[in-house]
């Protein structure tokens, strides 16, 4: 059953790791990779990358990519949204912080943010309006 528009926003907003999926040009099927996203409902979803990736140079020759979410307990649900790139800005150290305290205890991201600052390089923040969702609730099996 499809999700309401309530239901499937407040399940983006969960903490899940996402597959992004963005176009790999002529001849190659969609780079897909799991990554951490940050979303509030109603807003849009940014998620944070190196410079130099190949991820942000095909989602930057593209202009749009897709997120898709799932879980398996206590129901199995899923949500993938797609949109245009409206923003792409350097992240900040409090982006760092904002993103790793979202997916990590608490007592890990210091330690986390600390590495990341002098190994992961110059990092962007991506962002994306929601423009198409697809989403289910399978109920349980």
């Amino acid at each position: 059953m499809a999700l309401s528009r309530k239901e499937r926003e407040e399940f983006l907003a969960e903490a899940h790791v996402a597959a992004l999926a963005v176009d790999a040009g002529e001849g190659r099927a969609p780079l897909t990779v799991p990554i951490w996203y940050q979303y509030e409902p109603g807003g849009e979803v940014w998620i944070m990358t190196g410079l130099d990736t190949r991820k942000n140079r095909l989602i930057q020759a593209a202009g749009r990519f897709s997120l898709m979410i799932d879980r398996l307990e206590p129901t199995i649900r899923y949500v993938s949204v797609e949109g245009p790139v409206i923003d792409t800005t350097p992240a900040t150290h409090d982006h760092l912080r904002e993103i790793s305290a979202r997916y990590l205890p608490p007592e890990k991201v210091d330690g986390y943010v600390d590495f990341a600052a002098k190994n992961h390089g110059e990092q962007v923040i991506i962002r994306m309006r929601p423009e198409r969702w697809v989403s289910s609730d399978l109920g349980t099996v």
